[in-house]
């Protein structure tokens, strides 16, 4: 990776775009390899890296299908169903509990069965 030009930071001439900044301009790297590395230095630590690509070689980005839209609404429907009492919790289901918050932390004077 020695051989890729290094900028600083807010230092990188135009033409380089990060991949948030090419989706933000409707663009994807499209298969190309990293251009340039951009560094922001820290203190006592060792700088931030952004990959760099090239702006000219970036493709557009592929348009959603019927097909992906219902993949996607299907696994954000399946992140809101309980694994315990099978219920759709109205929200994402923290991975952190695992379970929706009734099942969670059940409350002993609730007529609710789990």
């Amino acid at each position: 990776m020695g051989a890729l030009p290094v900028f600083r930071w807010r230092l990188a001439p135009d033409g380089y775009a990060t991949r948030r900044q090419l989706r933000a301009q409707g663009l994807r790297p499209g298969g190309q390899g990293v251009a340039a590395t951009l560094e922001r230095p820290r203190r006592r630590r060792e700088p931030l890296v952004a990959y760099l690509y090239r702006v000219d070689l970036a493709k557009p980005v592929r348009p959603m299908t019927p097909g992906r839209w219902a993949a996607l609404a299907a696994a954000n429907r399946a992140r809101r169903i309980c694994p315990q009492c099978r219920r759709d919790a109205g929200y994402v289901i923290p991975a952190s509990l695992g379970s929706c918050v009734p099942c969670a932390y059940p409350d002993p004077d609730s007529p609710r069965s789990v």
